[in-house]
């Protein structure tokens, strides 16, 4: 493993441990074994590459999701829906403090252009790659209105229920009645 690649391990292990709030470039060094210097050698600051740290370790939470999708590849939409919301809720306990540590990171964008430069692209990004996993197609097959409604509506979704998670692990609903739900959103039941 190369330095980048280790500083990269330590960071994403002080995220999950202290936050992305409490981390010092001293914890990263120490979870890493690098020396302290090197962090600015390879990323130029501790907020850069906590900013990578995050991004990396979500998108490689997001494969998760491209794994399951890719092995429904032959079903409906409704049952690829049930797929990415049971792959959600099954892998949100095992990633709960890299969820913490993304809504820090988040929380911090509006404040510093290091963190909300990639967190808009990582964004933009996941619109594209989350409507190509619904619609079964390559992302670069989605056009600009597809990305900003139907993968804004499921990134929207499932930052919501990361959030509900974070607040109230026991409350989310089953898989079921969040599809349930998503189907009165779009076609509301006449009175």
């Amino acid at each position: 493993m190369s330095q980048r690649e280790e500083l990269l391990a330590g960071a994403k292990q002080c995220l999950v441990e202290k936050g992305y709030g409490k981390t010092t470039a001293r914890d990263i060094a120490a979870a890493s074994g690098a020396h302290l210097a090197s962090i600015g050698y390879h990323f130029g600051s501790k907020d850069k590459l906590l900013n990578t740290a995050v991004i990396e370790a979500t998108g490689e939470w997001g494969d998760v999701f491209e794994r399951a999708l890719e092995a429904s590849r032959s079903e409906s939409p409704d049952q690829r829906l049930h797929v990415l919301l049971r792959t959600l809720f099954s892998t949100l306990p095992e990633n709960r403090d890299l969820m913490v540590a993304s809504v820090q990171a988040f929380s911090q964008a509006q404040f510093d252009d290091d963190i909300g430069t990639p967190l808009r692209e990582g964004i933009g990004r996941a619109r594209r790659d989350m409507a190509a996993l619904l619609l079964n197609t390559a992302p670069n097959e989605v056009d600009n209105s597809t990305a900003a409604g139907l993968g804004s509506m499921v990134y929207n979704v499932v930052t919501g229920y990361v959030l509900q998670y974070l607040v109230d692990p026991e409350g989310l609903p089953t898989v079921d009645q969040a599809v349930e739900g998503l189907h009165l959103l779009v076609h509301p039941r006449a009175d």
